[in-house]
């Protein structure tokens, strides 16, 4: 059964509106108030909110801003109950991340579908999608049924970038968010005397570029691929539209981006505080979970450089691996052979 809160002050009304969703099949809770209604919303989050625009103590401007930054509660569908039917205010409710308004007085058949519909569509786009070229189209056309994301590109641009082909460089100013349909790319930095650093890699089913195409600045990285790499460009103005037009896609989005972000995350914590013998442990762990195979090949430099080490000190500890039997070497390709000792080196 799905919950609705409804946040209304005044009781007629808000026993009214409980009493018509009740009947219909929903659970209800109310709130008399904006303060009222954002406890019960972050202490009981429903599946859906209804919530008037005049209220003492907070308004309903008040109410989705404070619960729109709340990650537990941000991408809840909010829908407006407003007597005022004024442009400056349906505006200003939408520039907040609303869903839809319902004018007071309303009809009862025009309130279940609004919610219905809203409802719908939430959960829709909470769905999984699979991190593959066929999630991404569905989850682009999911997106395109919302009225505001309907001129999203019909098509994307699928690029194939050669080895060692770059994507973008630093300083170089975002135009596209990045998605490995398949090949590998790798995202690094070069400080002033021309070194190297790895700071992430990326696999089919991964974005790459975004964070600068969040902030809207120059790429503060590069990106390269490190085998011949088939890409989707999802252009600046369609990725724009997609993370602000409308919270349940925005939401996704972000999810879809997040095992990026952690991952990224994580290896600069490992960079900071392990040994370099435990960094190439991690790194060799990460390496064959990306490849999903029992073999990979990586150039000792392009290793060297995830680590953050010098080349002769990533071989040195491949020949101690190797001697230990934790790894083997054939042709330059490396196969784990004992990955619970890797996982558990000493930092």
């Amino acid at each position: 059964m799905k919950k609705i809160l409804v946040v209304e002050d005044n009781l007629e009304v808000r026993e009214n509106l409980a009493e018509i969703l009740e009947l219909s099949g929903y659970e209800v809770l109310t709130a008399e108030d904006g303060t009222a209604g954002v406890d019960v919303a972050v202490s009981n989050p429903p599946d859906l909110i209804i919530c008037d625009v005049m209220m003492p103590k907070l308004d309903g401007f008040g109410v989705l801003n404070i619960l729109s930054k709340r990650p537990e509660t941000a991408d809840i569908p909010f829908i407006f109950l407003t007597a005022k039917a004024e442009k400056s205010d349906f505006r200003r409710g939408m520039n907040l991340g609303a869903d839809d308004y319902i004018t007071k007085p309303f009809y009862k058949d025009e309130l279940l579908a609004v919610v219905e519909v809203r409802l719908r569509k939430s959960e829709q786009l909470r769905k999984r999608f699979d991190r593959t070229e066929q999630g991404l189209s569905a989850f682009i056309n999911e997106a395109r049924g919302y009225e505001e994301l309907r001129k999203l590109s019909d098509e994307r641009k699928t690029k194939l970038y050669k080895k060692r082909e770059t994507l973008f460089e630093e300083g170089d100013y975002p135009r596209y968010l990045y998605f490995v349909k398949n090949g590998k790319v790798k995202v690094f930095k070069t400080n002033d005397d021309g070194k190297e650093y790895i700071i992430s890699l990326a696999t089919e089913g991964e974005f790459v570029g975004y964070v600068d195409l969040i902030k809207d600045t120059k790429y503060s990285e590069s990106c390269a691929a490190l085998e011949d790499t088939e890409v989707s460009l999802i252009p600046k103005d369609d990725f724009q539209a997609l993370l602000h037009a409308n919270r349940d896609v925005a939401s996704q989005l972000i999810k879809m981006l997040a095992s990026n972000v952690s991952e990224k995350e994580e290896q600069l914590l490992q960079l900071a505080y392990n040994s370099v013998r435990k960094r190439v442990a991690s790194a060799l762990l990460l390496l064959h979970d990306k490849e999903g195979k029992s073999e990979f090949n990586i150039l000792r430099d392009d290793l060297a450089r995830i680590v953050g080490t010098a080349k002769e000190s990533v071989i040195r500890m491949l020949t101690e691996f190797k001697e230990d039997g934790y790894i083997e070497i054939t042709d330059g390709a490396i196969t784990i052979k004992n990955r619970q000792k890797l996982e558990h080196m000493p930092g």
